[in-house]
């Protein structure tokens, strides 16, 4: 029998460390190949790490919400034949241990250390392996009992107690998706609420009401969920928000809406508003250089873009992901519904890739019909502009001395004070009015 460690892989775009989000075993078990041993996040990327071997798990580093350094033994197997490190290396440090070493080394300076060259990683069994038709990414397990998901897809199942075993995956290759756990959801399940209901009565024969309650759950707040917190808290703290609300008439907008896709739904998709305001911040965005704009508050720089990368703030089950349209101003308003479609899509079942989360050069906010009437959005940090949507509604307006239905809807934008000024944000958005209750504007270059 050898010892066989395997060491965080170096995932690229020049990222040292990243965080432990779960690990699917413990010291103990026994593992495939290929089988995925952990769940890791960098930035908001979340990546399965497999087994590169078969054999039985002697310990794991680290525990949820741990920050591991690229490079670093993450879990150590007994396997069949010799293994990849001597009989007498040393053991995992202790958790203590390991808490005092990270603690003295976030004090110190940083250094980004040279990763050592990649090992040969011999095998258990001198056979040789059969190439591989196609190599997989990190994000895919292919043991054949465990059902193909993404770790936001796993946890999603978890909270609804959903047996992904059971489930046969819409996605590729049988992946499950997070609308086949919808589509499980929505069947009535014993104890739903289309369940018959019993109560048994206390005695007395009625119902207490009322109950004093005094249970308390302390939720560890790591992997995606961390991130977001990081991500708010550092644009809150750097910066100084201010927030412009202005109504716009969109019923010109919703008439030119309606006509185009009675038109062309069949054929190029269904076009929601989204796309026309991204079209209408393409054309503003010219006359406005500073607010298409990421601030480096630490190296004194603004930073003015060209090209028009517009981030998509998306909820998803594990929480917000902000997806980045890129080239904006190259695409019409069905490439641009269409590329939306796709990167939410993706950002929900947690199949969005790292480049399709960055570099974002003006974001747009949007609750959809739950928008409220004012929303005071919180700018995506170096970014210095979010631009919020708020619900339509119809409402009373009076138009040439008669009282009219229009259809209303607010832009809840905020701004990055140390960059925009007051009047530079009023007219930007003011902008944005005249291309949406004007929509034949929003085609001429």
């Amino acid at each position: 029998m050898g010892a066989y460690v395997i060491r965080m892989p170096d995932i690229g775009e020049g990222i040292a460390e990243v965080e432990l989000v779960a690990w699917h075993v413990k010291p103990g078990d026994v593992v495939a190949d290929e089988q995925i041993l952990a769940d890791v996040m960098t930035d908001k990327a979340s990546v399965e790490i497999p087994s590169h071997v078969a054999g039985k798990v002697v310990s794991i580093t680290g525990k949820p919400g741990d920050t591991l350094a690229v490079g670093s033994e993450i879990i150590r197997l007994e396997v069949e034949g010799k293994g990849n490190v001597a009989d007498d290396a040393p053991a995992p440090e202790a958790p203590a241990e390991r808490a005092t070493k990270a603690a003295a080394i976030r004090e110190a300076p940083r250094v980004v250390p040279q990763r050592p060259a990649k090992e040969e990683r011999p095998r258990a069994k001198e056979e040789p392996r059969p190439a591989k038709e196609e190599p997989r990414p990190a994000s895919f397990s292919t043991t054949p009992d465990k059902p193909l998901a993404a770790p936001a897809v796993r946890r999603r199942a978890k909270e609804l107690g959903i047996d992904l075993s059971t489930l046969q995956g819409s996605g590729p290759d049988g992946r499950i998706t997070s609308e086949d756990l919808e589509a499980v959801e929505r069947q009535p399940r014993a104890g739903s609420i289309n369940a018959p209901l019993r109560f048994t009565l206390p005695p007395g024969g009625r119902l207490a009401q009322g109950l004093e309650r005094n249970d308390e759950e302390a939720v560890p707040v790591i992997g995606l969920r961390r991130k977001i917190a990081e991500k708010m808290q550092e644009s809150k703290r750097r910066i100084p928000h201010f927030t412009y609300v202005e109504e716009v008439d969109v019923t010109a907008l919703e008439a030119l809406r309606a006509r185009l896709n009675a038109r062309w739904k069949s054929e190029r998709g269904h076009l929601t508003l989204l796309p026309f305001l991204m079209r209408a911040i393409v054309q503003s965005v010219p006359g406005f250089p500073e607010i298409n704009a990421r601030y480096d508050d630490d190296a004194g720089t603004l930073t003015r873009y060209g090209a028009v990368h517009i981030g998509i703030a998306t909820q998803t089950p594990g929480g917000l992901m902000v997806p980045v349209v890129r080239h904006a101003e190259t695409r019409d308003l069905w490439s641009c519904a269409a590329e939306v479609a796709r990167l939410a899509g993706a950002a929900r079942s947690g199949e969005a890739k790292r480049e399709e989360l960055l570099g974002s050069t003006l974001t747009i906010t949007s609750l959809g019909p739950l928008g409220g009437i004012v929303t005071t959005p919180v700018i995506n940090y170096p970014e210095v502009a979010i631009v919020g949507v708020n619900r339509v509604v119809e409402r009373p307006v009076i138009r040439d001395g008669a009282v009219v239905p229009r259809l209303i809807m607010n832009l809840s934008s905020s701004f990055d004070h140390r960059i925009v000024d007051g009047l530079r944000a009023a007219s930007f958005v003011q902008a944005l009015r005249g291309y949406l209750e004007d929509p034949a504007t929003l085609f001429i270059d």
